[in-house]
């Protein structure tokens, strides 16, 4: 089974936006929900949607707007 690959951006406007915060939720939530085997967590450079930040990407897919609700959704459709 291939690992899921989450990309936080750490452009300034999405770390400012809330991704910093998004990060360590994201790391908490994966060790709770047991997914560390399963999940690949990355921070990146902007990924270039700026004005819909916060942004992350799962798998290749662009979430935009992203809170602790949304990283919820995610995770729980990872596992």
């Amino acid at each position: 089974m291939s690992k899921h690959e989450i990309k936080v951006c750490m452009g300034s406007s999405c770390y400012a936006r809330g991704n910093e915060s998004n990060l360590n939720i994201l790391e908490k939530l994966i060790k709770e929900k047991n997914l560390d085997a399963q999940v690949e967590l990355y921070g990146t450079n902007c990924i270039a949607n700026c004005g819909k930040g916060p942004n992350i990407k799962v798998d290749g897919v662009e979430y935009n707007g992203v809170d602790e609700e949304k990283i919820n959704e995610i995770l729980s459709d990872l596992s």
